[in-house]
């Protein structure tokens, strides 16, 4: 693989709030804008993840949503229960997913892009698919990954996968890395090989450019509060791709399929074995898959 231009890591201004972001290939390409998971860094889009897209002819960016790595932290807005929004009672929550999206289409202005392929996996899908809704002009392809329309019908997160979602923030590095090997060995699922080594690597450098658990629960919260999308995602006309595990415990294979039901037109790839994670043996498969759907 030649060169890939690299950015380095910057800052975009959008109204109050402030989004890291970096880039990778030529600016004159076609953009296509990756928008990661709940409490995720955007370091955990792999670099040759990110490079072999920008090498067929992207110009990739992925950034940091709100309250997580290095963006704009929302701790003034405390933390919501949970708890009571996944029983159903009204809770305020400090924004939404449309505020997320807000973000997101606020960095393409900085960036001066009028519309990109729009790529986002678990809660960056639901985020994807909130931009397509609000916001159709600036969403030229869809790819929903590992996600769901927030239809409270269907089947929920295994017990294993919702302990991992809520469970404890940790207070030191030690557990911190200790936990996302747990978590990874329950969200990887049962077919594929885990390294890790890899995990252990990915996890110390979002530990160390930003370790902040205060804001996973306002995400949630932001993921929950928004209620379901499956009535406004009947009107989206954008080219979709749905792609899903069979075997993801977070967010069951029906949210993968329920998305691609609610959007006309939509395609949906099912992978056989995969959990929420992106095993290394799939990704040609998932590189493929983005690269057909996107290609002009």
């Amino acid at each position: 693989m030649s060169q890939i231009p690299y950015s380095g890591e910057k800052t975009a201004k959008i109204g109050s709030v402030e989004i890291a972001y970096d880039t990778f290939g030529n600016p004159s390409l076609p953009p296509m804008l990756l928008i990661m998971g709940l409490g995720t860094q955007m370091i955990r889009w792999d670099e040759a993840f990110c490079k072999a897209l920008a090498a067929q002819g992207h110009w990739v960016i992925r950034f940091d949503n709100r309250d997580v790595g290095l963006s704009t932290k929302f701790d003034q807005a405390g933390i919501p229960d949970i708890m009571s929004l996944i029983l159903g009672k009204k809770v305020d929550v400090p924004y939404r997913l449309k505020d997320m999206a807000a973000d997101s289409v606020g960095l393409l202005d900085v960036l001066r892009v009028k519309s990109a392929d729009v790529v986002g996996v678990s809660m960056g899908g639901m985020i994807a698919q909130t931009m397509a809704i609000h916001y159709p002009k600036r969403v030229r392809t869809l790819t929903s990954i590992m996600s769901s329309t927030g239809n409270p019908n269907l089947p929920q997160a295994r017990p294993e996968a919702m302990e991992v979602l809520l469970g404890p923030a940790t207070s030191n590095r030690t557990d911190y890395l200790a936990n996302e090997l747990k978590a990874a060995k329950v969200l990887h699922g049962p077919k594929y090989h885990l390294n890790e080594d890899y995990v252990r690597k990915y996890s110390e450098r979002e530990y160390d450019r930003c370790y902040h658990p205060q804001g996973l629960p306002r995400q949630l919260g932001a993921i929950i509060g928004s209620g379901s999308r499956s009535e406004a995602l009947a009107k989206v006309k954008i080219p979709t791709l749905v792609i899903h595990g069979s075997a993801d415990p977070l967010i069951p294979v029906e949210g993968g399929k329920d998305t691609a039901k609610s959007i006309p037109g939509a395609k949906l790839l099912i992978i056989e074995g995969m959990g929420h994670s992106f095993p290394v043996e799939v990704v040609p498969q998932i590189l493929r898959a983005i690269l057909e759907h996107t290609a002009p």
